[in-house]
């Protein structure tokens, strides 16, 4: 599109953002005080009414033109602020906090020779504390807590944090006293202990919705739009989240929680969290009324009714859970099987949903005879609007064993057994003599399920393989499965921005297969939009340059004055004949935030917008969606993700995936795989885990987004599984991708920079650009003169093979051209 009419896409991606954003917040409490008939005074307080995160830090970053604060928001909605002497005074303080956090990362970075900015990424200043009276008068008082996180460091159990501080306990507390309307709005990257403010009145979750979150807000706070989203993620004091597994070690992490992850955990150890995994209210009330179950050959439909009994019009989410029998193989209290949105429902309005699943995407793995199998006993349905508020409404009967796949264990063996659940937890199937209603028991036989069984697939072969490549040399071989690169030190490499055809993208492949025919693969970052950079330029020969400073924007504070002229000298400075541009893009929620939404539409208007945006960039690849699990509230990139469920998690890519791809030309990457959960030693950390909690939690969405939308490429994890890089295991690549799940798709690194710091004492080395390739891997990323020579190396001594090399490289010419739109102009 041209520019005016791209003008016009940003306006309207703005507007959908707006007008459906509220869909992804979480109303966790309600007095029937909200909403609000018109502006009104408003005491605003908090660090996050001035201060509003609109995402998180580190490749998750999207540098938009403007964002929009709670405090503007409300402004310009025609609320009249009566405390800005408080929010002033907030700011002196935030402002001698920050230098004070500067100074001392500082003095970290000298002691660990290190650089400032390095040690910086993703380090988050806790909220300091304050004393400032609530002095503003006003009609309705609001309260804005924010956090935010990012890629490279993991949040801290720690008052100002995921703690409160107590100067914010104290005035969330004290105002919901004073005023008689009062909402506190957490603007956060996700959880936080509310368990000293949980009696407050109105509790909104307004999480980090994009560019247009104080808008959003001030929506909802008069009525024009509702909240209508769910928890993805338990909501618990910290002192009660599952305490067995590890976080954040050095070397070895050892996931001895097993399967027993979120809900899973606190349902089946029998702990009441604050607000449970699914929680959500809006303005008005529903009552929900299962009507019928049928089952047809292995599929299962639930029928129900969703009446609103409110008096405001709004959405309810719907969601299924299924207690399975423990027989030889332990079971959560429950797993969620399906869940569905209702449309706008008016006040004494109804609308009748059908939700369905499979039984064999129940199936639990038994390691000891590698398969995935159906137990016998009953399956009890369960329906509601959480995990924690559903009714019996029919149960499925398996008289015998059901295997529905019949595989291998590829990943490995931990150090340790899982936890099992022992005599104090929640029997699964207890309530049954008291259900309050009969309910229909059906029957499903052994022959509704067809067994299937995992064949090696082996090397490509010669007659698969893209022309292209078949009579390619070494040497070109290997740089086809590189990222194009400098052969000098480029600290715009470092930290993500590796691209020539489009200013700030992330990376693109090897520039020199076009002699070839093999266009270039252009890769920009993700998850909530595109991140490019804002202002660019475009040489006589056709390579985009940023205009930005070549480092992420939050990291940009920490450095010193000489660190900031020498990445001033390494920006681009445009010549007479450049073409200089800005580079406008839209901001969407954050994953965790779209989750909220239960709304896989949502996920796919999401997904095309940011294709059209990709289309107008020539950005070939987005290096998104990411659904890694959130294992723990602790890991910094939680935001990025979606929830601590597979399923959720999986229909959420999955929809974001059909979206990004249904326009032309474009493709995404779907990210970490797998068992990435800590961003603390990311590198070198070896995520220990059992074969059944790795395919039951950890790959379970990827297998979802695999089997339903087919996405381009994948992107491996930085850490090791079970002592192998996950970029380098070949149980992982050759036997669960290609094999089990028979994807073909482009597989990549993440960027593995051959001269990034580690730890010289970790027993873990950084990863190999010829054990990835070695391994059945495509590409690595972003590429560098010294992972050519080790690629030159292994194939000299016989340990890398000209067969794997062409395999690779065949794949990525053949989604190179599959996924160009128009000839590279870059000359080289």
């Amino acid at each position: 599109m041209d520019q005016s009419a791209f003008e016009q896409h940003i306006k309207d991606a703005r507007a959908m953002l707006r007008r459906r954003g509220a869909e992804c917040t979480v109303l966790l409490k309600k007095d029937g005080t909200l909403p609000l008939s018109a502006p009104c005074s408003v005491a605003l307080y908090g660090n996050g009414a001035r201060h509003t995160i609109f995402g998180g830090t580190g490749s998750g970053e999207v540098n938009t033109r403007e964002q929009v604060s709670v405090e503007e928001g409300l402004k310009q909605a025609g609320f009249q602020i009566s405390t800005g002497e408080w929010l002033d005074s907030y700011d002196r303080i935030l402002t001698g906090a920050g230098k004070a956090f500067r100074k001392s990362l500082r003095k970290e970075a000298f002691q660990k020779h290190t650089l400032t900015a390095l040690l910086a990424m993703g380090r988050i200043m806790k909220e300091p504390e304050y004393e400032l009276p609530l002095t503003g008068e006003g009609d309705l008082g609001v309260y804005v807590l924010s956090r935010i996180s990012g890629e490279g460091a993991d949040r801290e159990a720690e008052p100002g944090e995921i703690l409160l501080t107590a100067s914010e306990t104290r005035d969330i507390l004290a105002a919901n006293e004073r005023y008689e309307k009062f909402i506190l709005v957490l603007n956060t990257c996700g959880v936080v202990d509310l368990s000293s403010v949980k009696d407050v009145k109105n509790i909104l979750v307004l999480s980090q919705p994009g560019i247009e979150a104080g808008h959003i807000l001030a929506d909802l706070l008069l009525g024009k739009s509702a909240p209508s989203g769910h928890l993805t993620t338990t909501w618990a004091a910290w002192k009660d989240y599952c305490p067995h597994g590890e976080f954040g070690e050095p070397d070895e992490t050892r996931y001895r929680e097993g399967i027993y992850v979120g809900y899973r955990y606190f349902d089946t150890f029998g702990i009441d969290p604050v607000f449970p995994f699914g929680h959500g209210l809006t303005y008005t009330d529903f009552q929900i009324t299962p009507l019928s179950v049928t089952l047809e050959g292995e599929t299962v439909t639930v029928s129900v009714k969703v009446e609103n009994t409110g008096n405001y019009a709004g959405r309810e989410v719907l969601q299924l859970y299924v207690s399975a029998p423990s027989v030889s193989l332990d079971r959560p209290y429950q797993e969620l099987a399906a869940f569905r949105k209702t449309g706008e429902v008016l006040p004494g309005k109804e609308e009748v949903l059908a939700l369905s699943f499979s039984m064999s995407d129940l199936a639990a793995y038994r390691t000891e005879d590698a398969c995935y199998l159906l137990e016998s006993g009953d399956y009890l349905l369960r329906i509601g609007n959480s995990s924690r508020n559903t009714v019996l409404c029919g149960a499925v009967k398996i008289t015998e064993e059901i295997i529905c796949l019949k595989t291998k264990n590829y990943i490995g063996v931990p150090d340790f057994e899982d936890v099992k659940p022992g005599e104090q937890t929640v029997d699964n199937h207890a309530d049954v003599m008291n259900a309050p209603v009969a309910f229909p028991v059906l029957i499903m036989n052994r022959d509704a399920v067809t067994l299937k069984t995992v064949t090696d697939q082996g090397e490509m072969r010669p007659e698969d393989l893209d022309p292209s490549v078949r009579t390619m040399e070494p040497e070109e071989l290997i740089r086809m499965t590189l990222g194009h690169f400098d052969s000098g030190f480029s600290f715009s490499a470092m930290v993500g921005n590796s691209g020539f055809s489009v200013a700030g993208a992330a990376g693109e492949t090897w520039l020199g297969g076009r002699k070839h025919g093999i266009p270039t693969l252009v890769m920009a970052d993700g998850p909530a939009g595109l991140r490019l950079a804002r202002r660019c330029a475009v040489d006589e020969k056709g390579v985009a340059h940023s205009l930005d400073l070549p480092m992420p924007e939050s990291m940009h504070e920490y450095l010193p004055g000489i660190a900031k002229a020498f990445l001033k000298l390494e920006t681009y400075h445009p010549g007479k004949g450049d073409i200089v541009s800005e580079q406008p893009v839209t901001a969407l929620p954050v994953e965790t935030a779209m989750a909220q939404s239960f709304d896989p539409d949502f996920a796919k208007e999401c997904g095309i917008l940011v294709g059209e945006e990709m289309e107008h960039y020539g950005v070939h690849l987005w290096l998104a969606p990411a659904l890694n699990i959130h294992r723990d509230i602790r890991c910094g990139r939680n935001y990025e993700y979606y929830s601590e469920d597979p399923l959720l998690s999986g229909l959420m890519a999955a929809a974001v995936t059909i979206g990004v791809q249904s326009r032309p030309g474009c493709g995404v990457t779907v990210k970490h795989v797998a068992a990435n959960n800590q961003e603390y030693s990311r590198m070198q950390s070896n995520s220990q885990v059992s074969e059944r909690a790795f395919r039951e939690i950890y790959m379970k969405g990827f297998g979802i987004v695999i089997r339903t939308a087919h996405p381009k490429a994948l992107m491996t994890s930085y850490n090791l599984i079970n002592g192998t890089h996950a970029g380098e295991h070949e149980g992982l690549i050759r036997g669960i991708l290609r094999d089990e799940l028979d994807y073909q798709g482009l597989i990549m690194t993440d960027w593995v920079f051959k001269k990034t710091p580690r730890n010289p004492m970790s027993p873990h080395p950084l990863s190999l650009s010829p054990l990835v390739i070695h391994s059945g891997g495509d590409l690595f990323m972003p590429g560098s003169a010294g992972d050519r020579k080790d690629m030159e190396s292994s194939l000299k001594s016989g340990d890398l093979t000209r067969d794997e090399l062409r395999s690779a490289a065949s794949r990525v010419a053949t989604l190179a051209k599959e996924l160009n739109r128009k000839e590279n102009k870059i000359s080289i």
